[in-house]
């Protein structure tokens, strides 16, 4: 079987900006940022008290994107 299509992908980076522009730079844009913090991101990732901030891209076509993550 044969990989179809991948919606999105989580990548844990420890410089949010650097990586941002890495991927603009690849052609990607930023479909938004924000700071996630509390109990529903708490069991999303299975730690507690996260405090972290994403930003989501999109690739060039509109299908497919990138979630890059940071851990404060």
């Amino acid at each position: 079987m044969a990989l179809r299509r991948m919606d999105n992908v989580l990548i844990v980076v420890n410089d949010i900006a650097a990586a941002t522009a890495f991927f603009v730079a690849l052609g990607m844009t930023v479909e938004g940022t924000m700071p996630l913090a509390g109990p529903w991101v708490d069991q999303v990732v299975g730690l507690e008290d996260v405090d972290c901030e994403i930003v989501m891209l999109r690739m060039p076509d509109g299908h497919g994107g990138i979630e890059l993550t940071t851990f404060h």
